[in-house]
């Protein structure tokens, strides 16, 4: 009966928060309040998913006003490494918790946001997706040109949309590649194709190529930070911040790549656990997600702490994933003391590097020192 008593509780929030009618079918009541919000069935993959206990309201997650007067909600779900299925399920789990901000990869991640879209109200939520510079392929300035306007159709046409809220470019080692694929991006832009650009694992070389000839800065640079970093490793969020970039991190518990094992470190780190202590029993991985947010960052977090290189997990036989968002989205409802700041701040291990995902153009690149 309690379980009971908490979903009906969650639905009428939801109800309320959202102004979409509660479904009462067998399958939302299973999947959980993700399902509800969504107002779509779930694929019958996740029909039996539990309901989480913890999903009884919607956060507030406070945005920016990017260009344009663009509102960048300051948390997103990370799709990365999850399958069709679970980037459904993370997606629906996600808006119930209150992050409407999605960025997946073209391809499966993708594909699992779009069954979610078709019967929610487009303008709340925040799909932020991911161009490829092809740079593997040693691919040319107007191949690469011509491939974001071909990848944004593709993105448009599967999640049914007519546009997406942002656009994340890669970087590549070669420059004239980066400005031909920018320039195309401003294009999708002033075509209302795309309302706001970004771009990830940029480093100061890559940040240089790009504005020397951008018409328009990009908004955010998506690239790392977790403790152990400081504050501003290698001083990018300083050059980029400067000239009106503002910093987007992933990886606020490392990426299980260079080192393997800095997650696991986060996650036993004595420091974060005791800080975690002092704020009502706290995890290492809240505080580690707080320190970032605190800084003035914005994060994207994945849905558990279960994940690896090419792996991430959003599975329908607990309630993990739920409960994990909804964490995540607690980040806001808490603050450290300067005191705990500056001992974050002052951390040394597990080190990291902030263009970790960047082609072998950038230093520190995972690909060049694979």
């Amino acid at each position: 009966m309690h379980a009971i008593r908490l979903l009906l509780t969650a639905l009428a929030t939801a109800t309320s928060l959202h102004q979409i009618p509660p479904r009462c079918d067998r399958r939302s009541a299973l999947l959980g309040v993700g399902a509800a919000l969504a107002g779509t069935p779930a694929s019958p993959a996740l029909a039996g998913a539990p309901v989480s206990p913890a999903l009884v309201s919607a956060a507030k997650i406070p945005t920016w006003r990017l260009a344009g007067e663009v509102a960048f909600p300051t948390l997103a779900l990370n799709t990365a490494g999850l399958t069709v299925d679970g980037a459904e399920l993370a997606f629906r789990n996600a808006i119930a918790a209150g992050i409407s901000h999605v960025e997946f990869h073209p391809g499966i991640e993708r594909d699992g946001v779009a069954r979610v879209l078709p019967s929610i109200p487009r303008k709340s939520v925040f799909l932020n997706t991911k161009v490829p510079t092809g740079w593997e392929r040693g691919t040319s300035p107007s191949v690469a040109a011509k491939s974001v306007r071909k990848q944004l159709d593709e993105d448009l046409a599967v999640l049914g949309v007519d546009y997406v809220d942002m656009l994340m470019l890669r970087d590549s080692p070669d420059c004239a590649v980066m400005q031909a694929m920018w320039a195309e991006m401003e294009k999708a832009k002033a075509e209302g194709r795309a309302r706001s650009l970004g771009v990830i694992n940029y480093c100061e070389g890559s940040l240089k190529c790009l504005l020397s000839t951008a018409k328009e800065l990009p908004s955010v640079n998506y690239f790392q930070m977790h403790p152990g970093m400081g504050p501003d490793s290698g001083g990018l969020r300083a050059f980029g911040e400067s000239r009106g970039i503002r910093t987007f991190a992933y990886g606020h518990l490392g990426e299980r790549a260079l080192p393997r094992d800095d997650t696991d470190e986060l996650l036993a780190s004595p420091t974060l656990k005791r800080i975690g202590v002092a704020h009502g029993g706290r995890t290492a991985e809240d505080v580690a997600l707080r320190w970032v947010l605190q800084n003035g960052v914005a994060a994207s977090v994945r849905p558990t702490s279960d994940f690896g290189l090419g792996r991430s997990t959003c599975d329908a036989t607990s309630s993990a994933c739920a409960d994990g968002l909804r964490a995540s989205a607690g980040a806001f409802s808490w603050k450290l003391t300067a005191v705990e700041m500056k001992e974050i701040d002052a951390m040394t291990s597990p080190k990291g590097y902030p263009t970790l995902f960047s082609s072998p153009g950038c230093p520190d690149s995972f690909f060049a020192k694979k």
